[in-house]
C-alpha cells in the first residue's frame, strides 16, 4: 500500500481588505515596492485580487493572510486562511451623546 504525501506548495501572500463585494466575496489589495527601470527610485505599487471569504468574517481594513486556489468563480482564484489583524471598527469608536454631553464644559454665569 502507498501512501501519497501531497505538499502544498501554493503561493500565500499578506494583504489589506478593501472592499466587500457581495456574499462571500472580498477585494485585498497587496502592497509592493519595485524600483523604477530608468530612474531607479523605488516605487510603490499594488495588486488587487478577489477572494473567496467562506465565513464572511473579515472587515475593510483587516490583514489577512490569503492562499492561491483552483479557480471559484469568474475572477476569484484566492481563499483566506486567516485574518492576522483586526481593523478598528466604527462601532468600537462610536460615542453616544450622553459621553459627548458630559464632557463638554458648562458655561458658568456671573451673578
Amino acid at each position: 500500500m502507498s501512501h501519497h504525501v501531497r505538499h502544498n506548495s501554493r503561493k500565500t501572500i499578506i494583504g489589506f481588505v478593501t472592499s466587500r463585494s457581495g456574499d462571500k466575496s472580498i477585494k485585498v489589495t497587496i502592497p509592493y515596492k519595485t524600483p523604477h527601470p530608468l530612474y531607479h527610485k523605488v516605487v510603490n505599487r499594488q495588486t488587487v485580487v478577489h477572494v473567496h471569504d467562506e465565513k464572511n468574517e473579515t472587515h475593510v481594513g483587516d490583514k489577512v493572510e490569503i492562499m492561491e486556489t483552483r479557480p471559484l468563480s469568474r475572477l476569484k482564484r484566492w481563499r483566506i486562511v486567516s485574518v492576522l489583524e483586526r481593523a478598528i471598527s466604527t462601532e468600537d469608536l462610536a460615542v453616544s451623546e450622553n459621553d459627548v454631553a458630559e464632557s463638554v464644559p458648562t458655561k458658568v454665569t456671573k451673578e
